[in-house]
């Protein structure tokens, strides 16, 4: 089996766990810009009457 480089399973644990917390605040920011894009446009966009 090959050996992993010298680090504490500790270490690795809150590397992993800070790099989750910044792909998910990255997740959530870009979530929160797109759903305000949509906002803005969203009356642009439909302009439709759907009432038969």
């Amino acid at each position: 089996m090959p050996q992993m480089a010298p680090m504490n399973w500790l270490i690795l644990y809150i590397l992993f766990s800070f790099i989750f917390m910044i792909f998910n605040f990255m997740n959530y920011y870009s979530f929160l810009i797109t759903k305000k894009f949509y906002k803005k446009n969203f009356f642009k966009k439909n302009t439709l009457n759907w009432k038969w």
